[in-house]
């Protein structure tokens, strides 16, 4: 008998479950839709996520419709033929993991598993944790993997924001417990993904996602402080990385920027990182490259101050607007984002800050709630700092707003620009 993997229920409908859940319904899978957030329920059924445009008409089309239903009963889990874990795992103020949505999770996919199904973590998390979230309690409960159980990790490969990479284009990985694990975890995503590569284990694919990530967090770094020693050199960062970019192997370019944000490059690889110091194990690239991220937003504050001061306007009380606070270009999300520890550290300073963001209208931090500035052109501005600049985005009254900090690197020499 031919093995089916529906229903499937998508545990977590953030920028990662509910595109995955979507893709699977236009794959032809009835989804059972589950989050314990009962306003994101609410958001996702009125349509009000932030979606790319191809699955926003996919939730509009399938909001009415059978094959797609949302709960928020955990024990809706027993009804399905598949189980896609999808919740975050985000870090804490100290930069620890903190994996209690995970662990949570998965004990309630453990709880009301049932022989036959197919189970796949798609969270990114520390090496092991498919075995010791999923595995090893399944076990207790006595559903042996491939006999009774079929369990594999396939961490996600989402890029919010970017319509040329959607989902489906994008190749997966998945790592089975056992070889029939991971075919049956691999036949669940290949409608969903460019084409499914199959690695031996779930270890393997948990450690295949933190390189995936640390590659990146190491770069961008490396980007930032190149970006430094060609403002030292006085030189164009931009042209050097360009000039560079032309070579057809052994480079690949990456830019400067305010700091890194988002879910995954500030997040992942302290999950590696925190795993081999409990081992102590050292990773002395890794654990620079994070340290340097980390205090890029507050480089970018500094040099905001220095401007203000060369100009002779003390910190305390300049004005100063920050365009653009999501954590990157195009997503209406500011989790994570670099600018909430630019503006809190301008905030300390006595700053007077303001911030235009079209994506987000309101912006909790420092112990207060910004809001969204329309018209930014409205007021006299000390210093604008330019974090973010959206696809499309119109910044034509930079040129009369005074000087301009920009931490992208990318504008085109408005007058009075500065650099980090």
């Amino acid at each position: 008998m031919r093995w089916s993997p529906g229903p499937v229920a998508v545990l977590g409908l953030g920028y990662v479950g509910l595109p995955t859940a979507l893709a699977l319904c236009s794959a032809g899978q009835r989804v059972i839709g589950l989050d314990t957030d009962p306003h994101r329920l609410d958001a996702v059924r009125r349509g009000a996520v932030d979606l790319p445009d191809a699955d926003r008409a996919r939730l509009r089309a399938l909001a009415a419709g059978p094959s797609f239903t949302l709960t928020g009963d955990p024990a809706a889990v027993a009804a399905a033929g598949s189980v896609v874990i999808c919740v975050p795992t985000p870090v804490d103020d100290h930069l620890l993991p903190d994996p209690r949505a995970l662990r949570a999770a998965c004990a309630s996919v453990v709880r009301h598993a049932t022989a036959g199904q197919t189970i796949v973590l798609a969270s990114t998390s520390y090496v092991g944790t498919t075995r010791e979230l999923l595995l090893d309690p399944l076990a207790d409960r006595g559903l042996g993997p491939a006999s009774d159980v079929f369990v594999a990790c396939a961490p996600e490969r989402i890029d919010p924001g970017n319509a040329d990479r959607p989902q489906a284009a994008v190749p997966r990985v998945v790592g089975g417990a056992t070889p029939e694990c991971g075919r049956r975890a691999a036949a669940l995503l290949r409608p969903v993904a460019a084409r499914v590569h199959v690695v031996g284990s779930p270890e393997t694919a948990e450690l295949t996602k933190l390189l995936e990530n640390t590659f990146r967090a190491v770069n961008i770094a490396l980007a930032n402080e190149f970006a430094t020693i060609a403002g030292h050199l006085g030189l164009d960062v931009t042209e050097v990385v360009d000039a560079a970019a032309t070579k057809p192997y052994g480079f690949m370019p990456f830019r400067p920027g305010p700091g890194a944000g988002g879910h995954c490059i500030p997040c992942d690889p302290h999950y590696l990182l925190w795993q081999l110091r409990a081992a102590r194990v050292p990773a002395p690239l890794v654990d620079t490259a994070m340290t340097a991220l980390a205090a890029r937003p507050p480089a970018v504050a500094r040099r905001a101050r220095d401007i203000l001061a060369a100009r002779g306007v003390p910190a305390r009380g300049a004005r100063v607007l920050v365009a653009g606070v999501a954590y990157k270009p195009g997503v209406a999300d500011h989790r994570e984002s670099s600018a909430l520890r630019l503006i809190e550290d301008l905030l300390l300073a006595g700053a007077d800050v303001a911030y235009t963001d079209p994506l987000i209208p309101e912006l909790p931090v420092g112990g207060r709630l910004l809001h969204h500035r329309a018209d930014p052109a409205e007021r006299p501005w000390d210093l604008v700092v330019v974090h973010t600049v959206h696809p499309g985005q119109d910044l034509g009254w930079l040129e009369d707003c005074g000087p301009v900090l920009d931490a992208t690197y990318r504008l085109q020499s408005p007058k009075g620009r500065y650099l980090v």
